[in-house]
């Protein structure tokens, strides 16, 4: 029998940066954007304060992405902007965590020796450690090449209503284009009982809708062994759903050659489950899928599409697309549009290929695309998803749609900004509480959001 890590638990300590403040500044995924709220936890237990801006902060955390090749420049253009904050100030502290922190280990202070602290993805937990360390010694780097368990953290969250909730951590896939499996490390799963335990705190403090989060959440609980029994992705929905008072569930990401009809069962079955399905595509040609290593083909994803909509009628779909991914014919990319226009995606979320060292596909050199030709079939991609998710959008005008509310819009306090169950934005006339859930009509579509009344 394999013994199961138990939550990693912080040892107590006193706050040692009462009335101190910190920022900071997140890039890429949501799993980046729900470690920041963990990070500002363990930061606010700590005794800091965060602060809307670089200039009131006595500490500043760069959470870094490394996806894609311009995340490299941003997190060395934000360090090049912040040498003269600490020229100006050098008591500042300045930490870098994240997945390009954890890719770049020593790199980062060798382009940057004024940064304090570089830390990665399996240890969070261990930041107000080695910010002590760094006052005490001077400039640290520490970098774990796995965790030995899901750690339990405390988070702030911005949102006082929706919450992350992690149910693993890690990816066990071999993408050539992917760089995160050799960042995120191996798959790692939560028990059910503490992901449960969670989500009943979370919703005793006033959460209504939480989205469970996980690299291919789909092969949640594989590498459990509880009891002679490997928990499933389906049963961990039907449990978080019989929480009571949680009004909401969506997750991000299943993995098509994972994603099976005991999960759509699972949500048609589970009411606080949302009909919203992300099930990323990546290309439409069968010979780049295999390149990448994506384990389906493009019949075999129209498949799971077509099976996801039959239990669930009413279901959202978006997607990732890439273009130009090494040695993409013409052929091959019309491929990719015969599939998004059979699959009719909501949206999508398309991207230029980009070369990311320690992948496979990054020393694909000789089969790379003209940045000219990838540019061209990007535009086409984009131009009939626009038109797909135009023409989706208007199919709701006249339905009474029930929302969550967010608050007042970025743009006009006047227009309350409220999320459908099937993750769409609609934008009301009139105020409603943030964290409320009410009904709108849908009166005007627009290629990217609705416009409603309120009923």
């Amino acid at each position: 029998m394999v013994a199961v890590a138990l939550p990693t638990r912080r040892e107590r300590r006193l706050p040692t940066r009462s009335g101190k403040s910190y920022f900071i500044r997140t890039f890429g995924c949501q799993m980046n954007e729900h470690d920041s709220e963990r990070i500002a936890g363990l930061l606010e237990a700590d005794g800091m304060n965060a602060v809307a801006s670089i200039d009131e902060a006595d500490l500043v955390v760069l959470n870094t992405c490394a996806i894609r090749e311009n995340a490299d420049n941003r997190l060395y253009g934000n360090l090049g902007h912040l040498k003269a904050d600490k020229d100006a100030r050098p008591e500042l502290q300045i930490a870098v965590g994240g997945c390009l922190a954890q890719k770049d280990r020593t790199i980062v202070r060798d382009r940057a020796p004024w940064v304090d602290v570089v830390f990665g993805t399996h240890n969070i937990d261990r930041l107000v450690s080695l910010l002590d360390q760094a006052d005490e010694w001077g400039p640290v780097t520490e970098i774990l090449d796995e965790s030995s368990s899901v750690p339990d953290l405390p988070a702030k969250r911005d949102d006082p209503h929706r919450a992350w909730v992690t149910i693993m951590i890690g990816c066990n896939n071999s993408c050539t284009f992917c760089i995160v499996p050799s960042l995120r490390g191996a798959e790692m799963s939560r028990r059910p009982s503490d992901v449960v335990s969670e989500v009943r705190r979370l919703v005793a403090d006033g959460v209504v809708e939480v989205t469970l989060l996980g690299q291919n959440v789909n092969s949640y609980g594989r590498d459990l062994d509880l009891g002679g029994r490997k928990p499933l992705f389906a049963d961990l929905l039907r449990q978080v759903g019989a929480v009571e008072g949680l009004e909401r569930i969506f997750y991000t990401s299943p993995h098509p050659k994972d994603f099976n009809r005991d999960v759509a069962e699972a949500m048609a079955e589970t009411e606080a489950v949302c009909e919203h399905l992300h099930l990323p595509l990546q290309s439409g040609s069968d010979r780049v899928l295999a390149a990448m290593h994506r384990g389906y083909n493009a019949e075999r994803f129209l498949g799971k599409v077509e099976m996801a909509r039959e239990v669930l009628p009413d279901l959202a779909l978006t997607t990732d697309i890439i273009v130009g991914f090494p040695g993409e014919s013409e052929d091959e990319f019309q491929a990719t549009l015969d599939v998004v226009a059979a699959s009719q995606f909501d949206s999508a979320f398309t991207f230029i290929y980009s070369p990311r060292p320690g992948t496979a596909a990054a020393g694909m050199v000789d089969d790379f695309i003209d940045p000219d030709v990838v540019r061209e079939r990007y535009l086409r991609l984009t131009g009939l998803q626009d038109e797909i998710s135009f023409d989706k959008n208007k199919a709701t005008v006249g339905q009474t749609l029930r929302l969550l509310s967010g608050g007042p819009s970025r743009k006009d306090d006047a227009v309350t900004s409220g999320r459908s169950r099937t993750n769409k934005t609609v934008n009301v006339a009139g105020s409603v509480a943030a964290g409320q859930l009410f009904d709108a009509e849908v009166t005007i579509a627009h290629p990217h959001h609705l416009t409603g009344r309120l009923v």
